[in-house]
């Protein structure tokens, strides 16, 4: 589905990626681990058009996107739910998902797909007219993920999606990622819950200095020393 091949992404002369390559295929969980600024984000920027790559190429369904603009790669089928959550605060549940729809195909749509995300966040439907500054964490969480639903992606890019949110709620996040790759999205996960991360993911490249360095199983690299002293604690 997603084929990256030796990119190399520079913020000004400072290089941030360094000859990176990965696959997704269809329905399935591919996660990303390592270190804060060791290129995570810059990767998912690299993809979604926001950066482009110095050098390489970025494949999604056979077509080449690097160098194409970030709404024609939402258009084609990827989605990309920031850290942080990027909400418009002062605009309600609902408007804040209707923005995920702003693509011709998506807007079409959207009353159908919306129907489609209140089934995942049951919550979000009661809450549809709250702004979205009045939710809790873990609702603001299932705004931002509902948001990057409403384009009918095909892959779904997650950056931190369990930040700040109590282990309860990561717990139910991540189930809720689960679903959707039963529900035929493939995922590329970005983690700091490396356990719980693994544990869901089919495979997993681990990224350090703008590197990869290790890639794999996700139960194979759940046993890795390097993995156990570095990211587990153990």
């Amino acid at each position: 589905m997603l084929e990256v091949n030796n990119i190399n992404t520079f913020y000004g002369k400072a290089q941030a990626l360094w000859d990176v390559s990965l696959r997704i295929d269809e329905k399935e969980i591919v996660a990303f681990i390592g270190a804060n600024g060791a290129g995570k984000t810059t990767l998912l920027n690299t993809i979604s058009g926001i950066i482009r790559p110095a050098s390489g190429r970025v494949e999604f369904l056979g077509k080449r996107i690097d160098g194409l603009m970030p709404h024609v790669i939402v258009e084609m089928g990827i989605s990309h739910i920031p850290e942080g959550r990027r909400l418009f605060t002062e605009m309600s549940v609902r408007e804040n998902l209707e923005m995920g729809a702003y693509t011709n195909r998506a807007w079409v749509n959207k009353q159908e797909t919306i129907e489609k995300v209140y089934q995942v966040f049951p919550a979000l439907k009661e809450r549809e007219r709250q702004l979205a500054r009045t939710l809790s964490g873990g609702e603001q969480q299932m705004v931002a993920m509902g948001r990057g639903l409403m384009s009918r992606p095909k892959l779904c890019m997650f950056d931190e999606p369990s930040s700040g949110l109590a282990p309860r709620l990561v717990t139910e996040i991540f189930r809720i990622i689960q679903g959707l790759r039963d529900r035929g999205i493939a995922i590329l996960l970005i983690e700091q819950n490396v356990r719980q991360t693994l544990e869901i993911a089919d495979r997993a490249y681990v990224l350090e200095n703008g590197r990869i360095v290790s890639e794999g199983k996700s139960e194979k690299l759940l046993q890795d020393d390097h993995i156990k002293k570095a990211y587990l604690g153990l």
